[in-house]
């Protein structure tokens, strides 16, 4: 254990008084255990490692003590302490042992499922199950992205990406944000991450190609934060903007835009903002959209200009791309800097907190899910090292680099996957800024002197800091720059310096830990490392050749580094694990050859520099021989420097840039589909719905211009249907219904929610009627009965009766059933079709329109929904893989082993696959189930309704809540006009319903018998995702009226009093 010299004081202290406790005096507690011996208990169980943190407090109490006898009572106390810490250590150990067999186990019978499923005969390029095999995890520095070597080959690419008019999204949901004096370390917040994504923002808007870049951030408009953080945009200015003159326009450039969301005036941790996160989404939706409408008209010929992607930070930011992807339709990319599960495992190791006590601190089990679902959404996720993916990625149930490798193998040779996804996984480091940086090329023995035109520079004020610690300050400087932390290693490099006299002879030792007042002040486990530091220096006799200056700025940095290239030094990086290693990049830049750690980002930087040696951190002679070789060899540590500055543009920004796009043009376009049908009104014979379409036999079973399928008994996707004879009259009469439908977005876009009276009057048959209403109400309502359901229409139509009637406020029907079954249900409940606007039906999985003219039906299916939700869908693959589970659901203590879920194949639809739960009680958790599915690279939205009795499987961007953006992105309709209308609980996608621009109400007493079976187990809280204190949301009395209906939109402002 680093930095437990205080252990040693410890255990000398329990020998003094080993006699004392076998005394008679000595506590009963430890005579009750016979013959115990603490010291030898303390070498033989703690000595191999636990955190010592508290431990060392009371060590330092018990120290102080004058008295013999409390002095020997606390030892014991400690001793016990130490006891109970080693079991439950050894407790700890032992549950994740057993996490990662079961683990292990799953990943293995999904992986053998997921290979039984795609039948073809496997290549040899698949059967490999070597993880560290480099394709299966990103792409080899040297192989498949080549990098640029030259100044000619970026000119090339820059030549390339003329004429290109890119838009890119960037989000990043916490910390304070802003271009400039960014206040870094402010909390824990505000980090590296900030700098990392303004600097991406600036250095992509000034990338030839790239027309605008949006960083979308929090709007912090609270008294405790500078006023600079509640302006709406803030433009980036670039840092060489001679280069990018050509490419001006109105609105490019680099953006940071505010999103209001959360509480206002007060600026909250990252772990309280995930209930608002719908709230941020609606919000940046409507910004894209105008956005988009604006760059059309400069630079898109008047048709919208989409992002061409959408990049997340973090698990927060990530869970809004995936849901702003789905909504859009356009790609999405995600980074996520640190990882839930990663940090659970490490705070679990610690054993201070329980699972629970976790999750409630840190929302690590919200955080997981949505790091989840950005794998299912991403196309492309960006890490910096290898050692992230190999370490930290495969710890997900959505990414398994073997089944990755399989399925990449088959798509290189165009065989199907059935309906298998996995998101790529790109390394690219972060970019920096070199342009600032001269190498040194002079050293301490021939320094250049001034002369009147240039006068020499006085030396930085941080090289006599340093210096003064030397005897002689002109040998070569072996620099470490890392906080005074066990991981960090310095102690075992100071031992190195230390037993290696030829190292001692012809080198100086500095080491820049951070910034201290005084050791009392650090925290216990820095002061234990640097008093340790102190003590080897002391041990080995090092006064004069390593120096620990207590004070640097942060703009001391790069001076440091040119004081240890001025003397011919080394740089050194020990820590046992290393992430990245930014600090090896800054020192490249700066000339100096580098000694680093064989584990972590390292590796990759070696490979791409080449310029230094790699090391064992565990090995103290390793370390040594490495430093030596360099210092000594001149030859070697030339080469290592030139080798440096050669290669360090490939860290530079527009490297990263470069890298970035080139991985963004990979990603098949997405963007809404019915655009393309917008120009004229006319629609080419490429982009017909036959051609769009895969198969319009297939669609034309689920669009019902009448319902003869429901007279007939059939379900809605009987192929019996249709015959041969009739099967070309039918094609030409879905399309034609469908474009008369389908056409109804005007050429100039308008501001959502307005409408003209010539829409109103005359083009009533053009476009839905949900367009023409002043407000929407959205009637969500999960009932397990549809007698509740019927009851609770009726009263919001009584409340609303006089609108209704006028017709300002429309009504849309959002559930779980399918169309048929609401046919039913109004039939039976005495409401015409035409009493709503709009059914999202199937969970949100289809999107139907009432229509007046009788030739059509009383339904018209928004084939466009479809098209715009189908990202990943699995189709036969996760349909064979569900009645695969089912199959293996059984209530093994009854009799025959009854099945506890059936498939449902009346109530299915080609893009919402639905299951009959006959036992809601014994039923598979619905985290369980997407944990399934997620290991076999199966991405879809698994939904549990009607208080447990069905489950529906529907694509995994599809829900009821995008599906009202949809009606906003498609027709106009404006979020913040609408009331959804939920009941105390529901379906296992009731928190996407409350959250957002939206108005809420809440009708109390409805479902509330729901939550017992449906959300029982949740992978986290519902109270950790509600947005209790929004404006939005209101509440009715228990067994609410429509009179209580109307008091609620009236304190919303719906209404007028």
């Amino acid at each position: 254990m680093a930095g437990n010299d205080w252990i040693n004081s410890y255990l000398e202290a329990i020998l003094d008084v080993g006699p004392g406790l076998d005394d008679a005096k000595s506590s009963l507690l430890l005579r009750e255990r016979g013959r115990f011996s603490p010291t030898r208990y303390f070498v033989e169980e703690v000595i191999t490692g636990f955190d010592e943190t508290d431990l060392h407090r009371s060590w330092i109490r018990a120290q102080a003590t004058r008295s013999p006898q409390e002095r020997n009572t606390r030892l014991e106390n400690m001793c016990w302490r130490i006891w109970n810490l080693a079991r439950q250590k050894k407790q700890l150990e032992g549950e994740a042992v057993q996490r990662m067999a079961k683990r292990r186990q799953e990943r293995e019978r999904g992986r053998r499922e997921a290979t039984a499923d795609m039948s073809e005969d496997l290549s040899e390029g698949e059967k490999g199950d070597t993880v560290s095999d480099l394709s299966a995890h990103g792409d080899h520095t040297r192989a498949r992205l080549p990098r640029i070597n030259s100044v000619d080959a970026m000119e090339t690419w820059v030549s390339q990406q003329k004429g290109k008019k890119l838009y890119i999204v960037l989000i990043s949901l916490h910390g304070l944000i802003r271009g400039e004096n960014m206040e870094l370390g402010r909390d824990s917040d505000t980090g590296g991450q900030v700098k990392y994504v303004v600097e991406l923002a600036r250095a992509l808007g000034s990338t030839p190609g790239v027309y605008r870049v949006d960083l979308l951030t929090r709007q912090v408009s609270a008294p405790d934060v500078d006023w600079s953080y509640g302006e709406p945009t803030e433009m980036l200015t670039p840092r060489n903007s001679e280069d990018c003159m050509d490419e001006m326009g109105e609105s490019s450039g680099a953006y940071i835009i505010r999103i209001p969301f959360g509480p206002k005036d007060k600026y909250i941790p990252k772990e309280l903002l995930w209930p608002h996160i719908p709230e941020f989404v609606d919000g940046a939706f409507n910004h894209i959209i105008q956005m988009s409408s604006v760059l059309g008209e400069q630079v898109g010929g008047g048709k919208p200009v989409w992002p061409i992607a959408i990049h997340g930070h973090y698990a927060d930011a990530g869970d809004a791309a995936a849901l702003l992807s789905g909504a859009l339709n356009v790609p999405m990319l995600f980074t996520g800097h640190s990882l839930g599960r990663d940090k659970l495992e490490q705070l679990l190791k610690q054993g201070r907190l329980s699972r629970d006590e976790i999750n409630k601190t840190y929302k690590i089990m919200r955080r997981i899910e949505a790091e989840e679902l950005s794998l299912d959404a991403s196309e492309i996720v960006i890490t910096s090292t290898r050692q992230e993916i190999e370490e930290q990625w495969r710890l997900y149930d959505g990414f398994d680099p073997i089944l990755e490798r399989k399925l990449r193998a088959r798509i290189r040779r165009n065989v199907s996957c059935y309906g298998r996804f996995m998101p790529r996984m790109a390394i690219i480091p972060p970019g920096m800024e070199f342009h600032h940086i001269v190498p040194v090329d002079g050293d301490m023995d021939g320094e250049t002197e001034g002369n009147e035109d240039h006068p020499s520079s006085p030396d930085p004020h941080i090289w006599t800091e340093i210096m003064r610690f030397f005897t002689n300050p002109r040998k070569p400087m072996i620099l470490a720059l890392a906080r005074p932390d066990p991981k960090k290693n310095i102690t075992t490099l100071v031992k190195a310096f230390g037993e290696c006299r030829p190292l001692r002879e012809l080198a100086n030792l500095t080491l820049i830990m951070g910034n201290r007042d005084g050791i009392d002040e650090m925290s216990s486990t820095n002061a234990s490392v640097l008093l340790s530091v102190i003590k080897l220096i002391d041990k080995y006799d090092l006064y004069g050749q390593v120096a620990y200056p207590k004070h640097h700025r942060q703009s001391d940095v790069p001076d440091i580094y040119r004081l240890a290239a001025k003397t011919k030094g080394v740089f050194i990086n020990p820590a046992f694990i290393e992430p990245f290693g930014l600090t090896l990049i800054e020192a490249a830049a700066h000339g100096l050859p580098m000694v680093a750690t064989k584990n972590g980002g390292p590796v990759d930087i070696h490979r791409v520099l080449d310029n230094g040696l790699l090391i064992d951190p565990h090995d103290q002679q390793s370390i040594a021989d490495a430093l030596l070789k360099l210092v000594a060899g001149k030859q070697l540590w030339a080469k290592c420097r030139q080798n440096g500055l050669k290669n360090i543009h490939l860290f530079s920004w527009p490297e990263h840039c470069k890298s970035y796009l080139t991985r963004i043009a990979s990603c098949k376009p997405r963007y809404p589909q019915w655009l393309k049908d917008d120009d004229g009104g006319e629609t080419s014979e490429s982009d017909s719905p036959g051609d769009s379409l895969r198969d319009i036999h297939d669609i034309s079973l689920n669009l019902k211009f009448s319902l003869d399928g429901e007279k007939n008994g059939s379900s809605g996707n009987d192929n019996s249907l249709e015959s041969e004879g009739n099967a070309s009259d039918r094609k030409s009469k879905i399309e034609n219904a469908v474009l008369a439908w389908s056409k109804g977005v005007l050429k100039e876009p308008r501001k959502a929610g307005t409408t003209d009276k010539a829409d109103q009057n005359t083009s009533s048959g053009k476009f839905p009627a949900v367009r023409r209403r002043k407000h929407i109400f959205v009637i969500s309502v999960d009932y397990d009965a549809t007698t509740g359901l019927l009851e609770a229409i009726r009263k919001i139509f009584e409340a609303v009766g006089k609108e209704k009637t006028e017709g300002s406020i429309g009504f849309i029907l959002s559930t779980s059933l399918t169309i048929s079954e609401i046919n039913s249900f109004l039939v039976s409940g005495g409401f015409s079709p035409n009493d709503f606007d709009a059914f999202i039906c199937n969970s949100g999985s289809d999107l139907y329109y009432s229509t007046l003219n009788p030739e059509d039906g009383p339904f018209v299916l928004d084939f466009y929904y479809h098209s715009h939700v189908e990202y990943r869908w699995g189709g036969e693959g996760l349909r064979k893989t569900l009645i695969r589970w089912v199959a293996s659901v059984a209530d093994k203590k009854a009799e025959n082993e009854e099945k506890i879920v059936t498939a449902a194949e009346q109530l299915s639809t080609n893009y919402c696959y639905a299951f009959t739960v006959q036992k809601p009680g014994m039923v598979t958790p619905v985290k369980e189930l997407r944990k399934l599915l997620r290991i076999q690279a199966l991405r879809c939205h698994v939904i549990y309704c009607q208080n447990s009795t069905r489950i529906n499987v529907i694509p995994v961007l599809a829900s009821r809540s995008q599906a009202l953006r949809y009606l906003y992105l498609r027709w106009g309709v404006e979020l913040s006009k609408m009331v959804v209308f939920v009941g105390e609980c529901g379906d296992t996608d009731y928190e996407g319903l409350l959250g957002g621009l939206h108005k809420s109400v809440i009708l109390k007493g409805a479902c509330c018998s729901v939550s017992n079976q449906v959300h029982a187990n949740r992978s986290y809280p519902l109270s950790d995702v509600m947005p209790f204190d929004s404006p939005n949301i209101v509440e009715t009395p228990e067994d609410f009226t429509s009179s209580d209906v109307r008091d609620s939109l009236e304190s919303l402002g719906i209404l007028k009093a």
